[in-house]
C-alpha cells in the first residue's frame, strides 16, 4: 500500500512565498509509485490540504483530512516551511506528540540550529569556527560605538532566526548601524550583528540515513550584488553558483568533512545545508540548514544533478529511513 505523504507547506513567517515554491518542487519529485503525495498548507491556525485548487480542512486532533466523507491519515509530513514552526522545531513537536514521523531535525535540533546565537554559540564550544557576533534583544540598550569596537566596518545585520535572508544588511559605516538594526527587528525579537569575513562564500548539503550517508558537492557563490541576499538566493540573474566548487581536492575535502561533524554535532535528521566563507583557506562556518531551500533554483537540487543523483531517489531515502 503506498504511504501517505504530506508535504508542509506556508508557514507563519516573511518565507512563506519560498516554502510554496519548495513544497511544489518536492511534491513533483516525489515517487507517485511508491506515494500518495498530499499538498498541505499552514497558515497561522488555517491549515488545509489543497487537491486540485480545492481545499480541505485539516483535523488538527490527528493531522488527517476528509473528502467526499472518506478520511485520509498521513504516514509521514515532508516538512518544506522555512521559518516558522517548521524550521524552528514547533511542527516538529506536534507531530511527534501524534506518532507521526517527518523529513526534518527533531524538536531540540530544529530550535537550534533556528537560533544563530544559540547554535553559533554551542558549536564554538564544540571547537568550531565562527566570525565574531554581537547579539541584541528588542527593548534593551545598545552602543553603535561598542558593536564597531568590537567586530569593526563592515559588518552584517541580520534577523538572529530566519533561514532566507530577509532584513539582512551590509553596513559599512557605524553612522549607518541603527538603520539596518531597526530593518532586523521588523522580521523579529533578536538581532544577531557579525564581523565581516572578506573571503568566498560556499555552502555544502548532505544527508545521513540508516542505509546510507550523502555529502554533496560543494557550491561556490558569487552573487552579483555585494552579498547573498534574498533576491541574489532566489534569482538566478543575481548570482553564480558553481557545483562543484572551483577549489582543490583537498579544501573541498576539508568542507565536506567539516559538514558531517557538523551535522553529526547539531543531531542533525534529513536533508541539510551548511553555508560557509573561506578567507586564506580559513574555514568559517555561517550558519546550518535544516530546511534548506528545495526549490528548483536552489542549492540542493543543482548539487544532486552534479553528482547525478535524482531529487525523488533522495528523498524516498528521507523518507524510508523513518520506517
Amino acid at each position: 500500500m503506498k504511504r501517505n505523504i504530506a508535504v508542509v507547506a506556508g508557514g507563519d513567517s516573511a518565507e512563506i512565498v519560498i516554502s510554496l515554491q519548495t513544497a511544489d518542487h518536492i511534491f513533483n519529485s516525489l515517487d507517485k509509485k511508491i506515494y500518495n503525495p498530499y499538498l498541505v498548507e499552514l497558515k497561522e491556525l488555517n491549515w488545509n490540504v489543497k487537491i486540485e485548487n480545492e481545499y480541505y480542512p485539516i483535523d488538527k486532533n490527528d493531522f488527517s483530512f476528509t473528502k467526499n466523507g472518506i478520511k485520509t491519515k498521513f504516514d509521514f509530513a515532508y516538512i518544506a516551511i522555512h521559518g516558522t514552526p517548521g524550521e524552528n522545531g514547533v511542527l516538529q513537536g506536534y507531530l511527534n506528540l501524534l506518532r507521526i514521523p517527518h523529513s526534518t531535525c527533531d524538536v531540540l535540533s530544529s530550535a537550534l540550529s533556528f537560533n544563530k546565537h544559540a547554535c553559533n554559540s554551542y558549536l564554538k564550544s564544540l571547537g568550531f569556527n565562527f566570525a565574531k557576533s554581537v547579539l541584541l534583544k528588542k527593548g534593551e540598550d545598545y552602543s553603535t560605538e561598542e558593536i564597531n569596537s568590537k567586530l569593526g566596518m563592515p559588518c552584517f545585520v541580520k534577523p538572529n532566526a530566519d533561514g532566507s535572508s530577509f532584513g539582512i544588511s551590509k553596513v559599512k559605516h557605524v553612522e549607518k548601524l541603527n538603520k539596518a538594526i531597526e530593518k532586523a527587528f521588523m522580521e523579529g525579537q533578536e538581532v544577531i550583528i557579525e564581523e565581516f569575513i572578506d573571503g568566498l562564500e560556499f555552502t555544502c548539503g548532505l544527508v545521513k540515513t540508516k542505509s546510507e550517508s550523502i555529502i554533496f558537492p560543494v557550491t561556490e557563490v558569487l552573487p552579483k550584488k555585494e552579498f547573498f541576499d534574498f533576491e541574489a538566493k532566489y534569482d538566478p540573474k543575481m548570482a553564480e553558483e558553481i557545483t562543484p566548487a572551483r577549489i582543490s581536492n583537498e579544501l573541498t575535502k576539508q568542507i565536506q568533512d567539516l559538514s558531517s561533524k557538523v551535522y553529526d554535532a547539531l543531531k542533525c535528521k534529513g536533508i541539510v545545508r551548511i553555508d560557509y566563507m573561506i578567507k586564506k583557506n580559513e574555514i568559517f562556518i555561517l550558519e546550518a540548514n535544516t530546511v534548506p531551500g528545495m526549490t528548483a533554483n536552489s542549492f540542493i537540487p543543482k548539487q544532486l544533478s552534479a553528482m547525478n543523483r535524482e531529487l525523488r531517489n533522495i528523498l524516498s531515502l528521507v523518507i524510508e529511513n523513518e520506517f
